[in-house]
């Protein structure tokens, strides 16, 4: 399971057996929530929220850091994604400690 980013507390991951469509999860404590991209093109066209299955999903102030953390760094995560699970390489852990707006 590797991690690959830390923001707000919010630890983003990959599950080692993931699968398409390319998605991040996310875990505060004992709240997941995960983020499917939309990718057209080798655009992404959109962000899908959605929950996981057994969990409580993230909610209130740390929804939103989810949400503004993925505004900005997507493109980082796919890439993330793409290193890891098309081309076996390890993917670098990284925590961002300013607040994204």
């Amino acid at each position: 399971m590797p991690k690959i980013f830390e923001y707000m507390g919010i630890i983003l991951f990959f599950y080692s057996n993931e699968h398409e469509p390319i998605h991040v999860h996310a875990r505060k404590g004992e709240f997941e929530s995960k983020a499917e991209f939309i990718i057209i093109d080798g655009v992404i066209e959109e962000i899908r929220i959605k929950n996981v299955t057994g969990a409580t999903p993230l909610i209130g102030k740390s929804l939103k850091d989810f949400q503004n953390f993925l505004s900005l760094y997507s493109n980082k995560i796919v890439a993330k994604w793409v290193d890891y699970f098309v081309y076996h390489k390890s993917v670098k852990f990284e925590k961002i400690q300013r607040k994204i707006k």
